[in-house]
């Protein structure tokens, strides 16, 4: 007898539909030829500078970088800017970095740890807003743009070392990099997120870093106010959407104006007093009068600010339309704005062009792709051939106060703790691997003393001197104000009473104050030029005075002004290059005498003996 089987089966699933592809073509700038070529590469992330080699450019970031240290360690100078007379710098600014550098400390014990940690993640998150700045510039003007400006801010000098920086300039970069990347996006009145959004990155970086970053944002408030841009507007509805258009911008500037909140509140905390430090930076720059502003700090002529304008002039399509020219023009602007702006002020320094930096490279990766469709497009009409590819194929493309110092640490210390018994030698045939880290702990028992005179610009700040060791200026031929001590002494959290005190001798008018007699220093950091020595009554040759300073490590320091223009700036290898350079000699000084007495007194008094 035959068997019936019966069989279960799913039903037959509808086949799965392959994901429609991303639309091209969309942005602001259209690709002319080979549209259906395939996508160009683009990455999806930016790479981190080089936060642990990037030097330290501007004496400013020191100064930034001094105020730190002293919640950690209770080392920090206090220079005019953060008195609570003058209040020209932010705390609000300086606890934004708090945790990353408590983070570093927690992670490895000391201040160098923590120094890095703040350095590397100011590049992290400068390499956060640069990523999303490329996409959104792929996805909103042109891919071929975008691929261009990643490889300009990869491999730009000017953004490796802004990135790293702690300084409000940089802090101000990193807000309009964002601000930038989302007003990419034509503004309409049918999306008040991105007016929102833009408006409150404008205004972080204007109050929270440097209220001048704010006249990046005029374009964006002209488009707002003025301009149809993703909109199509008909004449009768021309009003309703102005007045649209004003009120969005209006709400979204109320909103903005709470981030005035928590930064007067620190601010006014920390220093004793109702202060809003935004508004005491543009009074001093601007309103500072004969006898003060900027201009103390030296002057520079017009063309400092390297200008390489671009004017971009074409007429719209539509009464009720704007061309996406006029759109793309408001976005190369505020380069030139800025530029401009900064080059009618005497006053110059290379720190505040960092906020623009992602802005020249976006104005020169679409200068680059308009150049090339441009001469792909000659080619083409020059041959009258339309397979003619040519054009479109065109292809793209030392800090050593900071070493002096490691020295310092690494070696000369270590010497003098081994030496008085605080610290006993590693056996010789132990492996470098396996050797502990020095604990330079009992190095404050030689109460030293680490002297800067003609060098003091170049001092990394406190993260990289050893806990114990007091940083002093000694005279020099710079006539102008050097910072001072706080005078109190830290508590756990918040030096509150160092904040709320001026030292005297601090002022707004660049006078110097008192420095210490160099015969107190027991080291000393100095430069000298043996084949062209150069040395004044302030400024005489340290590096040479055998009888009270020896040399304690020296390194070469290029001459800048006897070396040739081409070959500082370029390294080639072979000697017959290398010769073309002259160096100097970069040195840590000890005061023998000083320094032998304090061996023997702290010896001594590890031995248990009584002097």
């Amino acid at each position: 007898m035959a068997s019936q089987v019966l069989r279960l089966r799913r039903p037959a699933e509808a086949p799965k539909l392959a994901a429609p592809p991303k639309p091209r073509h969309t942005g602001i700038l259209q690709d002319q030829l080979r549209r259906a070529a395939r996508r160009p590469w683009n990455p999806d992330f930016s790479t981190a500078p080089g936060a642990m080699y990037s030097n330290i450019q501007d004496c400013d970031e020191g100064a930034y970088i001094l105020l730190l240290p002293r919640h950690e360690h209770g080392d920090a100078f206090q220079t005019w800017e953060v008195t609570p007379t003058f209040a020209i710098r932010s705390w609000a600014y300086i606890l934004l970095h708090l945790p990353i550098a408590r983070l570093g400390a927690f992670l490895s014990s000391g201040k160098r740890p923590a120094f890095f940690a703040v350095r590397i993640g100011l590049a992290v998150i400068s390499t956060l807003c640069e990523a999303k700045f490329c996409r959104i510039v792929v996805e909103k003007v042109n891919e071929h743009v975008g691929r261009y400006l990643f490889f300009m801010l990869l491999f730009n000098t000017g953004m490796w070392i802004a990135s790293p920086a702690l300084l409000p300039s940089s802090f101000v970069m990193y807000a309009t990099t964002l601000a930038f990347a989302y007003a990419l996006e034509p503004s309409s009145i049918q999306n008040y997120s991105r007016t929102l959004l833009v408006t409150l990155l404008f205004a972080t970086g204007a109050i929270v870093g440097w209220p001048f970053g704010l006249a990046l944002a005029l374009p964006f408030v002209f488009e707002e106010c003025f301009v149809f841009a993703g909109d199509t507007v008909p004449p009768t509805e021309y009003k309703r959407w102005i007045v649209t258009r004003w009120k969005h911008l209006f709400v979204a500037g109320l909103v903005s104006l709470l981030i005035f909140v928590p930064v007067v509140a620190i601010d006014s905390v920390a220093y004793g007093r109702w202060t809003i430090v935004p508004w005491n930076i543009v009074r001093y720059n601007i309103f500072g009068g004969a006898r003060r502003g900027p201009d103390l700090y030296g002057t520079s002529p017009w063309h400092f600010y390297v200008m390489n304008l671009y004017v971009l002039v074409t007429r719209s399509p539509s009464p009720e339309r704007s061309s996406p020219f006029t759109v793309l023009a408001l976005r190369l602007i505020p380069l030139y704005l800025w530029i401009g702006t900064l080059s009618m002020q005497a006053h110059k320094e290379e720190r505040f062009m960092y906020p623009v930096y992602p802005l020249l490279c976006f104005n020169a990766a679409v200068t680059l792709y308009l150049l090339r469709g441009w001469i792909g497009s000659s080619r083409m009409s020059a041959s009258r051939n339309p397979h003619t590819r040519w054009a479109s194929r065109s292809p793209l493309f030392g800090t050593m106060t900071l070493l002096v110092v490691a020295t310092f640490e690494v070696f000369e210390l270590p010497r003098l703790l081994n030496r008085t018994g605080l610290l006993p030698p590693v056996p010789a045939e132990a492996d470098e691997r396996e050797q502990p880290n020095v604990d330079l702990t009992p190095i404050k028992e030689f109460e030293l003393r680490l002297c800067l005179g003609k060098e003091w610009h170049r001092f990394p700040g406190h993260y990289l001197v050893p806990s114990g060791i007091r940083v002093d200026f000694v005279k020099s031929d710079f006539a102008g104000l050097l910072p001072a001590h706080f005078q109190r002494p830290p508590s756990p959290w918040w030096d509150r009473l160092g904040s709320k005190h001026t030292p005297a001798g601090l002022n707004d008018l660049n006078q110097e104050a008192q420095e210490v007699p160099v015969d107190t220093c027991d080291y000393l950091v100095d430069l000298d030029f043996p084949r062209h020595p150069i040395s004044s009554r302030q400024e005489p040759r340290y590096a040479i005075d055998a009888n009270v300073w020896q040399r304690a490590v020296c390194i070469p320091f290029l001459d800048a002004a006897h070396s040739s223009r081409l070959t500082r700036a370029l390294w080639l290898p072979g000697s017959w290059w290398q010769s073309k350079n002259e160096f100097g000699d970069y040195c840590l000084l000890r005061n023998e005498e000083r320094v032998h007495e304090k061996e023997r007194r702290v010896a001594a008094r590890v031995q248990g003996i009584n002097l």
